[in-house]
């Protein structure tokens, strides 16, 4: 049985030691080397630390030095939380008072904004290892043979209400039974090159890692800046052969709407994995049409259920306005789709979203308050306890078995009377009507006015718009403020920024 994560790595080093494990630019680095180095740092860990299992921040772009400080601290026996060098000083602040790393992997470049970060935490420079020393194997075993499958391999942030990001604990366990499981079902082959677009914030880079020490994958470290540039990111994609790609749908449609696809060929890429929000249908069959022989496989699921727990492989055909199904439920992954009177909702009975089993999070790092109302227990069993994560959002299961997502809990809106999902309205007027290439719907609650945010190549009156949706919605679905945007704002891992606009409306 495997305990740690580290297990993949040291099989893939004795199997493909010279392979090149990451390409970071002009710069890249073996297996053989990858490993050297990693516990080399680790070492230092061992040394300055003397713990376990305890978080220890990374302040580092992505590149070569955050993947070996990734791994070196995993090799510690510690928790790696990477953080995003490019926040306020004040959110990162915010970030180690909550969890309070026991120590920092940063750079010389970076010890200044660590200075005005002003904690008190075991500063450890990377650029100053030596790494002509060989690596200690003995005192880096002893600590692993301390480590147990259901410890914690990272911390993860995602935005909290009040402001201060909330940490969710991911570990071993969670990540080898996804990994095991996506190996096996969804064909990962033992060649992949990986384009690896996600921030290092972000999970679909931990299971990035993952890759490259379960198959030997070759990790494309590309720019997030290559989002503001997608033609030179293809370039870059299709010189490197790029074979997997594990994306946000966000740049994706925008690819599709400048119609880049039919200038710049991927004839290497044979595996496309999409998650994170909803993939307009119409911007999906774009890249399916122009890549007939990759694989696409849509994934769902929040960050506290390790990656994701439902997937769809797309191989039908689908309409424009018709919704890409998020699935079927992940191996060894329950999912519990319950009413508002907690019974499991009825075939087309819309309910929330709810998963059990090995997936799940171990919960907030540093925060019982907010672990104990999102990780609940299970309300069909009464008989022993059984954790649950109410994910918020809000789905059914069609007739033939499918789970169709229809939006969050939370954006459902009671509006002169009438209870309305916000995101039927996005679909109707992205999808159905075409009328914006990207928008996003929220609702001021003071002045009783749905808004629509959106992007727009082509002109269109206010007055068009809305004739055009009241065709197809009712009156009272129809958004009476509008605001157009060159770009609309994007959170770090790609997404629309949603509370930033719904801030700015409810603000106002």
């Amino acid at each position: 049985m495997q305990i740690n994560i580290l297990e993949y790595l040291s099989k893939t080093v004795e199997r493909v030691p010279q392979r090149t494990a990451v390409i970071d630019g002009d710069k890249t680095i073996t297996f053989i080397d990858l490993n050297r180095k990693s516990k080399i740092v680790a070492h230092e860990i061992i040394q300055s630390i003397g713990s376990i299992n305890k978080p220890i921040a990374v302040f580092l772009p992505k590149s070569i030095d955050c993947v070996i400080s990734d791994i070196a601290i995993t090799y510690s026996g510690n928790a790696y939380m990477n953080l995003d060098v490019k926040l306020p000083v004040v959110r990162i602040r915010n970030i180690l008072e909550l969890v309070q790393p026991v120590a920092i992997i940063s750079n010389k470049s970076f010890v200044d904004t660590i200075r005005l970060i002003d904690v008190s935490v075991k500063l450890i420079l990377i650029d100053e290892i030596d790494y002509t020393q060989n690596p200690e194997d003995k005192l880096i075993n002893i600590t692993l043979t301390k480590v147990i499958d259901s410890d914690p391999l990272c911390i993860i942030n995602t935005s909290g209400s009040t402001g201060t990001p909330k940490g969710v604990v991911l570990n071993h366990k969670s990540f080898i039974d996804f990994s095991e499981w996506a190996i096996e079902t969804l064909k990962i082959k033992d060649d992949e090159i990986v384009g690896s677009l996600s921030p290092l914030v972000f999970d679909i880079y931990s299971f990035e890692l993952c890759m490259l020490m379960a198959k030997g994958s070759t990790i494309v470290l590309l720019p997030s800046s290559l989002a503001a540039f997608p033609a030179k990111l293809l370039s870059i994609m299709c010189e490197r052969k790029v074979s997997f790609i594990f994306w946000v749908p966000t740049i994706m449609v925008n690819i599709a709407n400048m119609n880049l696809l039919s200038k710049l060929k991927l004839p290497d890429l044979r595996t496309i994995w999409f998650a994170g929000e909803v993939f307009p249908t119409k911007q999906f069959k774009y890249w399916k049409n122009h890549l007939a022989e990759t694989r696409f496989v849509n994934l769902y699921g929040p960050i506290e259920i390790t990656l994701d727990c439902t997937y769809y492989i797309v191989e039908k055909d689908l309409k424009d306005d018709e919704p890409i199904p998020i699935g079927f439920p992940c191996r060894n992954t329950g999912i519990l789709i319950l009413n508002e009177q907690n019974q499991i909702a009825k075939i087309n009975e819309e309910g929330e979203l709810c998963v059990r089993g090995t997936s799940l999070a171990m919960g907030y790092y540093n925060n019982p308050e907010k672990t104990a109302a999102a990780f609940v227990q299970n309300p069909l069993n009464t008989s022993y306890p059984e954790i649950i994560y109410r994910t918020g959002d809000i789905v059914y299961l069609n007739n033939i078995g499918e789970i169709i997502f229809k939006g969050r809990k939370d954006s459902l809106i009671k509006h002169l009377g009438y209870r309305i999902e916000l995101s039927e309205i996005e679909h109707i007027i992205i999808n159905t009507l075409n009328l914006v290439e990207n928008g996003c719907v929220t609702y001021n609650f003071a002045k009783k006015e749905i808004t629509l945010f959106y992007e727009a190549s082509k002109e269109l009156s206010i007055a068009e718009i809305k004739k055009a949706v009241g065709e197809v919605l009712p009156k009272y679905m129809v958004p009476t403020v509008y605001h157009k945007m060159d770009e609309l704002p994007r959170n770090t891992n790609g997404k629309i920024d949603r509370l930033k606009l719904n801030n700015l409306v409810n603000n106002e």
